[in-house]
């Protein structure tokens, strides 16, 4: 392995992520602020690891969004997710997307570099921790629905009783963007890609999980 990009809005974690990869022996590790720029270095460079974050700020591409790219145009791009987030959905939905592995940014510092050795080797990778709530997801799949928060859970529940989006925002007496845009951060939140499926999960689970106190 001889090249690394790093796509990170966070100056401190490209300079910690540069610093370890330098000295376990990485020749060149390539830098983006943004996905964007990160994506043209990918295009251009080709490295043979991209680590990327998720949560992103400004306009432009997202993290998921720079997978999704990376993997159009080569099937073959080893790509680590390094990120804050580690809900199951979000991680199930880089893996699905095809991340090679998916690091917390609250796991030790050994457990990138292994993960960063392992994706070039074509190897797939996630941290221990993150390991366990994937695994505690499998065994109970109403698990991901504890980190909701209350609006995201009563919108859920209206969901699973069958009303529309602009239903549920009459019923709570909030703007309709705002209901569609808790039901977008639902779906990354529980590794979902259509509304269907959104509400297919709140009827599931409407008689336990969802029902109010």
């Amino acid at each position: 392995m001889t090249s690394v990009l790093i796509i990170d809005d966070h100056p401190i974690v490209l300079q910690g992520c540069r610093r370890m990869l330098e000295d376990a022996g990485i020749v060149r590790v390539l830098e983006a602020r943004d996905a964007t720029s990160g994506y043209r270095l990918y295009r251009r460079h080709h490295p043979d690891v991209v680590i990327v974050d998720l949560a992103m700020q400004g306009s432009g591409l997202g993290g998921l969004d720079v997978i999704r790219r990376m993997r159009s145009h080569d099937q073959r791009s080893r790509i680590l997710v390094f990120s804050m987030h580690s809900e199951t959905g979000y991680v199930l939905r880089a893996l699905n997307l095809g991340a090679r592995g998916y690091v917390s940014k609250s796991a030790p510092a050994a457990e990138l570099l292994n993960a960063v050795k392992r994706a070039a080797r074509g190897e797939p990778y996630v941290d221990s921790e993150t390991a366990r709530e994937l695994a505690s997801a499998a065994l109970s799949p109403e698990e991901s629905l504890k980190d909701l928060t209350p609006r995201e859970t009563e919108i859920l529940r209206l969901l699973g009783e069958g009303k529309s989006l602009s239903g549920i925002a009459e019923t709570l007496g909030i703007a309709y963007k705002t209901v569609a845009n808790t039901c977008s951060k639902l779906k990354e939140k529980l590794g979902l890609e259509r509304t269907g499926d959104l509400i297919r999960l709140a009827v599931e689970n409407r008689t336990h999980k969802l029902a109010p106190d």
